[in-house]
C-alpha cells in the first residue's frame, strides 16, 4: 500500500499530537532529599512515593540515604541535594553565619524523659541523684530544655546532681529496658518504644517548651533548602509541600497505610499502634508564623543555658530561618 508525502506528513502530526496529549499537562521537577537510611522522614517519604503524590504536584522525588546527620548536612550545604530534615536552631545558626537555608515545619514530635511503670519517681525533682541516660550529647537542645525548666522550677542542676550518661539513641533505650538507667530521655520515636514496652511519661519535652513560653507545639525539625533553590524553582518547593501535607494526610487517617508500612518501621502490634499515635501528633497543625514566633522564644532559652557552643554569637533567632512565603 502506497502512502502519499501529504499522507506521511499528516500521520506524523497527528502522531505528534498524541504524544503530546499524552504527557502530563505539567512539566516534572526533581527534587532531591537526603534522608538518614533508617530514619522517620523516611515513613512519609515512602508513602508519598507509594500514592504518586510527588508526580501529581509535578515533582519527581528522589530520596537519597545517607548513613548519619552529618553526612546530610555537608552534602546539604555543599549543593549535592536539595533538601533535608533539621531542626531549627541549625538553620538559624547557618543563616546567622551567611548560608541562605531556611525550613518549612515538619514534624513537632519530640521524645520525653522515660521510667518504668512502677519507678517512684513522679516529678521532676525526683530525678535528683538519679542515673539518667541522654540520647545525643550535652548540646541537645531537647536535653537543654528539660535542665532549663528544672532550674527554673525547682532550682534544680540536673548534670550537677544527677549521673548523666550520654550515648546513642539505641543504646539508651537498650540500657533502660534492662534496668541500668533510672530515667532516660530519648528521640520521640525510642519514646514511643519504650512506652508500649512498660515505660511511661515522666515529662515531654513539648510540656516543657510549653512551661518555659511557647503557646503551641513547636516544630521540632523541618525541610531545610536554600533560599537561592526555592527562588530559582518555586513550583517544585510548593508541589513538593502539597505533596508532604497529602502524605501527611493520609498517615493521619488511614490504619491500613500503617500496616502497609509495618516492615519499614520495624514493629507491629502495641509497638506500631503507640509509633502511630505519636507520629499523628507530632504532624503540625497552625500557621508558620506562630511556630516561628515560639521558636524564637525558646532559641533564647536555649541561647542563654547552651552558650556560644550552641548558638554561636547569635543571641536572637536569625530571621527568615522559618521560610516566609508559607501562610
Amino acid at each position: 500500500m502506497m502512502i502519499s508525502r501529504r499522507g506521511t506528513l499528516r500521520l506524523a502530526a497527528l502522531g505528534t499530537a498524541a504524544a503530546l496529549v499524552s504527557k502530563p499537562s505539567f512539566a516534572t521537577s526533581k527534587v532531591r532529599i537526603g534522608v538518614l537510611k533508617f530514619g522517620t522522614v523516611s515513613w512519609a517519604l515512602d508513602t508519598m512515593k507509594q500514592h504518586k503524590f510527588d508526580t501529581a504536584n509535578g515533582i519527581g522525588l528522589e530520596i537519597v540515604d545517607f548513613a548519619g546527620e552529618d553526612a546530610t548536612n555537608v552534602a546539604m550545604l555543599a549543593g549535592a541535594i536539595d533538601s533535608i530534615v533539621s531542626d531549627w536552631l541549625w538553620v538559624s545558626r547557618q543563616r546567622s553565619e551567611g548560608v541562605d537555608l531556611t525550613l518549612v515545619p515538619y514534624s513537632t514530635a519530640v521524645g520525653a524523659i522515660m521510667v518504668k511503670e512502677g519507678a517512684p519517681i513522679r516529678t521532676i525533682i525526683d530525678l535528683k541523684g538519679k542515673k539518667i541516660g541522654v540520647a545525643g550529647g550535652p548540646l541537645d537542645k531537647s536535653w537543654l530544655l528539660i535542665q532549663a525548666l528544672a532550674r527554673r522550677d525547682h532550682g534544680l542542676d540536673l548534670p550537677a546532681t544527677s549521673d548523666i550518661v550520654f550515648g546513642a539513641p539505641p543504646l539508651i533505650s537498650e540500657k533502660a529496658m534492662q534496668g541500668e538507667l533510672d530515667a532516660v530521655l530519648n528521640f520521640w520515636h525510642f519514646c514511643a518504644r519504650l512506652e508500649a514496652n512498660g515505660f511511661r511519661r515522666l515529662i515531654g519535652v513539648d510540656d516543657a517548651a510549653k512551661a518555659l513560653g511557647a503557646s503551641g507545639a513547636v516544630s521540632a525539625l523541618g525541610y531545610v533548602f536554600h533560599d537561592k533553590w526555592a527562588n530559582e524553582n518555586p513550583a517544585a518547593v510548593r508541589g513538593f509541600i502539597k505533596a508532604s501535607a497529602q502524605s501527611k494526610d493520609l498517615l493521619a487517617r488511614s490504619d491500613d497505610e500503617w500496616l502497609r508500612l509495618a516492615p519499614i518501621i520495624r514493629a507491629q502490634g502495641k509497638e506500631l499502634a503507640k509509633l502511630r499515635d505519636r507520629y499523628r501528633e507530632g504532624i503540625p497543625r497552625r500557621p508558620v508564623a506562630e511556630d516561628a514566633a515560639d521558636a524564637g522564644k525558646l532559641y533564647r532559652v536555649l541561647a542563654e543555658i547552651g552558650g556560644e557552643k550552641l548558638v554561636g554569637r547569635a543571641p536572637e533567632m536569625a530571621p527568615g530561618t522559618f521560610w516566609q512565603e508559607l501562610p
